[in-house]
Formats: structure tokens, sequence, C-alpha cells
């Protein structure tokens, strides 16, 4: 009889410690190679910082968070397949990512389907939350970015006629095409010429020709930073002199490193600046350059909050059941990201300021602060 009760007890012992090292594992689905592997990558180590800070200060529910990453490959079809893995062989409680909107709306409803909570750091297309109850999103809207931005061009920058170049191949840029035309011509300008491209075209004499012919007050590109580096820089190369304007999609150091002086003057969209000096975002960038060796990007910064604001989820929560973690989640208000503070709405959307940056001797700058 001594004998069982004391191998009772250390069963009893090796369990307990067993559950208390155990970790809660949270899943990623980014670009982390490919045509936008940047922004898979700085969402990335926005959400590696996040919990490394969070284990090394304990952990949540006395539990380390385990990050389970996998890799879409900028490729369409591949988010759809990570999801299903992380879900059915790896057992995450949720899932970070998509960073993309295409990536987020293959994938999105699987993770709906098995009730698994996915925030996505940077994913801006209004359908993506439509999807169902557990997916949210800590950046702001395409609609939102791309109204904000026709006001600033009508009323800031003066502009009565725009010309836009849209890439058909991606649904973000797509939809903000539409939100920037609404507003532009409600605010009383026109919209005189429209051309297109796709993702991956490096050639785009084509479509600039006739914007040079037309002579536009601005061109407006909502696309992502690998083409439209290339779009500015032929475009000055052909004399054509105007602001071009963008979309969150340009806010990456290579959009400079590509493009050189050609993008000064030009301005976007954006969700951060590492030159806030508020200190939550001080201590993010200070953190961020110690660990990488590297400013922080937007997303890197909408990574780190996405993560935190899944782990604060799990804490409130008391739980790492994937349901209690989604209820817990959506109640999220007045979170203090380094990307502002964020609060859900009732389609689990982010109410958040949002920013205007120009391009200036080769920096990002701040031209304009935008409220929620």
């Amino acid at each position: 009889m001594p004998v069982r009760l004391l191998s009772g007890s250390i069963f009893f012992l090796q369990l307990t410690v067993a559950l208390a090292t155990s970790s809660i594992k949270v899943g990623e689905v980014d670009p982390l190679s490919g045509g936008v592997s940047q922004f898979g990558i700085g969402c990335h180590q926005g959400y590696v910082l996040a919990f490394e800070q969070i284990n090394a200060a304990g952990g949540i529910l006395g539990q380390k968070i385990e990050l389970v990453t996998e890799d879409d490959q900028s490729k369409p079809g591949q988010s759809a397949t990570a999801v299903r893995k992380l879900i059915t062989q790896d057992k995450v409680v949720a899932i970070l990512g998509d960073a993309t909107s295409s990536a987020t709306l293959e994938s999105a409803p699987i993770a709906q389907s098995d009730k698994i909570p996915m925030i996505t750091p940077t994913a801006t297309n209004p359908r993506i939350t439509d999807v169902g109850d557990f997916i949210f999103r800590v950046c702001f809207l395409d609609e939102f970015q791309g109204r904000v931005l026709a006001r600033f061009a009508r009323e800031k920058l003066k502009a009565q006629k725009i010309f836009t170049l849209t890439d058909v191949k991606q649904d973000y840029s797509v939809d903000l095409l539409k939100f920037f035309k609404d507003e532009f011509t409600s605010l009383g300008g026109s919209i005189i010429g429209e051309q297109s491209y796709s993702t991956g075209d490096t050639d785009f004499r084509a479509q600039l020709t006739p914007i040079r012919v037309a002579r536009p007050d601005a061109v407006y590109v909502p696309g992502y930073y690998q083409e439209v580096a290339l779009i500015i820089k032929q475009g000055r190369q052909i004399g054509l002199r105007m602001p071009f304007i963008g979309c969150d999609g340009w806010a990456n150091q290579a959009l400079i490193a590509i493009g050189g002086k050609a993008i000064d003057g030009c301005f976007f969209t954006n969700h951060f600046s590492p030159d806030d000096q508020t200190p939550v975002v001080k201590s993010f960038v200070t953190n961020y350059q110690q660990k990488y060796g590297a400013m922080p990007d937007t997303f890197s910064a909408l990574g780190y909050d996405a993560a935190r604001v899944l782990a604060e989820g799990i804490r409130r929560a008391g739980s790492s059941n994937s349901q209690a973690v989604r209820d817990a989640v959506s109640q999220t208000a007045g979170f203090q990201g380094v990307t502002g503070q964020i609060s859900f709405d009732a389609k689990r959307n982010a109410s958040k300021p949002g920013l205007i940056v120009t391009v200036k001797d080769g920096r990002f700058e701040v031209a304009e602060k935008i409220p929620p």
C-alpha cells in the first residue's frame, strides 16, 4: 500500500508539473517568402518580440506562449492549406494572420468554421470580418483609408483631377479604388482616367503614357510597394512631376530603396510612425531595435499589437479555450497599442486613428494625423 501511494503521488506530481509547463499554442500564417514577404516578415517579427516579452514576464495563465509559424509563400491557396494544418495538426487555440487581404479571405472561412479565433494585423478589406464572429483585425479598414486619402487629396493637395492605376490581381487594390473614387467625386473632384496592372509586372510605360497626356493633379496607386516603387520611378523618367498618392501597402523601406529620390513628395495612408514620442511607441522602437538591429515598420508594429491583443484576451478569458478567448477578445476596448488605442466594434473591426505619411529626403514623415 505505501508503495502504491508513493507511486500515485509521484504520478500526480509529474502530471502537475507537465500541466504547469505546457505551452499555449498560437498559430501564424504569413507570407515569409515570395513577392510580399516583407509584409509577412514584419508581422512575424512583431509577434516574436511580443511573445518573448510576455514569456519573459511569466507567460499567460502560468504557461508560455508557443508560436507555430506557417509560410504561405505569397501564393494563392497556400494560406488556406496552412490554416487547416495549424488547426487539425498543431491544435492551436488561435491564429495570427494573414498579412494580405486576398490570403486572409481564403483562410478566414476555415478558422470560422472550426471556431478558432483569427486576428489579422494588416488585412484591410472590409469583407474579412463579414466571414464571421471569430475573425478580427487590429488595422483600420480600406473604406477608412480610401476616404481619408481622398479628402486629403482634395482639401490639402487641392487636387481637382486625378488619374488612377490599380492592381487588378489584388482585392485590396480594387476595393480601395472604389472607396477613393466615391469620396473624391463626392467632394467635387474628377477621375479623369483609369489604368490597371497586375502583381509582378515590372514595365509600366504603357499605363504611364496616357497619364502624361492627361496631366492630372495627382496619381492614385492603391497597391503594394514593389510595383508602386517601379511605377513612380518610371513615371518620373517620362516627366511625371505630380504627386503619386497611395495606401498602407506602400509602407515598407523597400519603397524608398527601389524608388530612390523619385518617391519624394508622395503621400500614403499608414497606421504607425516610429517617430511617435508616446512612451509605448518609444519603448517598442527601442526594444525592436535591440532585437533586430533595425527600425520597426508598420507591419511589425501591427503584428506586435495583434499578438498583445490576443495575449490579453487569453489572460482575461482565464482559459486557452478557443471560444472563451474569442469572447474575451471581442470585448477589447481602449487597448493601448503602439499603432494607437484599439477598441473592437460590433463587427470586430478596430476603431483607431490613422496617419497620412509623406516621403521627404528619403524618409517617411507624418503629414497629418486622422482621428478614427
